[in-house]
């Protein structure tokens, strides 16, 4: 195994170090193990809190910021963050309007962003929490009950952090959360395996000539493996299993996310496919994102993720952001 560390058991804790350096605009309480933005909380403004397991960057840390998280709590890699991570970021950015935790649907992430919120109530502090579940590659996987959350997540903290920005009661803000997630869907796809810093190994065997279809971002196993296909047929396979479970037409909003391991130029690949065979549906790409947002450490592949749009829900998304990993309008 090469990698780029100190040691297995730093990563994170490193990590966390040099976000603090290379970001003035966050906050990282490394005793809490959370990132938020700098200057405190903002008084009227609804707090959006997400997290889960290390090894997905920059989801979460990275889209701590302006428009929209103003806290992240990364766990350790692949493993999702404790309760009292999730607590003091909550206490950390609330200004007296309430809470959002937007939560992908793993086990581990869902019960303990469930107790912290229990925990935070006692407290008087008012949280809503939105679960993410995109991914149609499978149900009742290793890790949830029910589709996993994957490339949607990125949609929701963005288009709900802009709401909360105009000041939006808590309910509004989770409203369009969910109403993002209701719309998105995601399917990956998998030419590698990852390794993790701790097995030193890669998380289950693939040949040169497989891929694996509906993988989960953590390198649990999707629907089939296959053997190696080119761009079109992989991307093809992909949206056919989007649009079997959410029929797309109209306006789309789409990501072809790299899984950490892919080179820029094999994704603007796929995403060339993706919108010829958007195209064949009826949909137009009217807004898109290509690159590395929801990785599962070094792992090649791709994933896609395709949000049916409205007017309401484009504006938000056009509406000003500065993060470390995205940022447009300001």
């Amino acid at each position: 195994m090469k990698k780029l560390i100190n040691g297995a058991g730093s990563v994170v804790a490193d990590a966390l170090r040099g976000i603090a350096a290379a970001h003035p605009g966050l906050r990282v309480d490394a005793e809490n193990r959370i990132v938020v933005r700098a200057g405190g909380p903002s008084p009227g403004k609804v707090g959006l809190v997400s997290g889960g397991g290390s090894g997905h960057e920059p989801l979460h840390a990275g889209f701590v910021g302006y428009g929209m998280l103003d806290a992240a709590c990364p766990g350790e890699v692949f493993t999702s963050p404790v309760p009292d991570q999730v607590i003091a970021a909550s206490a950390a950015v609330h200004g007296g309007a309430g809470v959002l935790h937007v939560v992908k649907n793993y086990t581990g992430d869902v019960l303990n962003f469930q107790l912290a919120a229990e925990l935070c109530a006692e407290e008087g502090m008012e949280v809503t929490s939105v679960l993410v579940d995109d991914d149609v590659a499978v149900r009742d996987s290793l890790h949830t009950a029910g589709r996993r959350g994957t490339g949607a997540t990125v949609f929701v903290e963005k288009i709900a952090g802009a709401l909360a920005e105009t000041g939006a009661p808590l309910a509004e803000v989770a409203r369009v959360a969910r109403e993002v997630n209701t719309r998105s869907r995601s399917f990956g796809v998998a030419l590698s395996a990852c390794t993790t810093p701790a097995s030193g190994k890669p998380t289950f065997e693939l040949s040169e000539a497989e891929v694996e279809l509906g993988i989960g971002i953590h390198g649990e196993p999707g629907r089939a493996r296959a053997p190696m296909r080119d761009a079109r047929e992989l991307t093809g396979v992909a949206l056919d299993a989007i649009h079997e479970d959410l029929p797309l037409s109209g306006d789309v909003l789409v990501m072809v996310n790299g899984m950490g391991g892919t080179p820029l130029i094999e994704l603007y690949v796929a995403f060339a496919e993706v919108a010829g065979h958007l195209a064949e549906r009826g949909a137009r790409v009217a807004r898109s994102l290509v690159g590395d947002y929801v990785t599962s450490l070094d792992m090649q592949g791709f994933s896609v993720t395709v949000c049916l749009l409205t007017d309401e829900l484009t504006r938000l998304w056009d509406a000003p952001v500065e993060t470390p990993a995205l940022r447009w309008g300001r």
